[in-house]
């Protein structure tokens, strides 16, 4: 059986992102969308930070990442999940002369990090990533997975750094 969907629901405050499994009128879980899903699950939970990284809390050692990751290789041919989107989360919006470099390039680079085994994997043929600053505090991201010469699916993303407001929506958006 195929993942089971999963949609984002309204959530108060805007800054935390609610998904929920979809059900069909019928009461029983939809399983459709199961590609959507993977990679949503895969945007959307936090990567394990390598050594090197700059954790955004200078206090903590915390490098994130999921205890399912551990021997997932051995054990059932996985791939590690997540992604690092969670180390800008006290960052700068900074160009390419900046120390740590481009934040845009650093957003499709974490991005990309994160669908890469789907693609050596070979659940999907190729992607396309494209961040833009929309603002002084938000970046925008496009991400399209392909099956073949078709587009699988289109996720946009919301990447803010403060003021989010009610008319700030945040969070994967799917789009068939």
């Amino acid at each position: 059986m195929p993942d089971v969907r999963l949609v984002q629901q309204p959530s108060a405050p805007l800054y935390d992102v609610v998904i929920d499994w979809n059900l069909l009128s019928d009461g029983t879980l939809d399983d459709t969308q199961a590609l959507a899903t993977a990679v949503i699950v895969a945007l959307g939970t936090d990567a394990l930070a390598d050594v090197s990284d700059i954790l955004p809390d200078p206090d903590s050692s915390d490098r994130a990442g999921w205890w399912g990751d551990l021997d997932a290789d051995t054990i059932w041919g996985a791939w590690p999940i997540g992604c690092k989107l969670w180390l800008l989360k006290r960052d700068k919006i900074v160009g390419a002369d900046a120390q740590q470099g481009s934040t845009l390039v650093r957003v499709e680079n974490y991005i990309r990090d994160a669908i890469m085994p789907f693609i050596s994997g070979r659940v999907a043929s190729q992607m396309e990533v494209k961040a833009v600053r929309v603002g002084q505090e938000r970046i925008d991201a496009l991400v399209r997975i392909y099956r073949g010469p078709q587009t699988a699916i289109e996720l946009r993303y919301q990447i803010l750094w403060a003021d989010i407001t009610p008319q700030s929506p945040v969070g994967p958006y799917y789009s068939p």
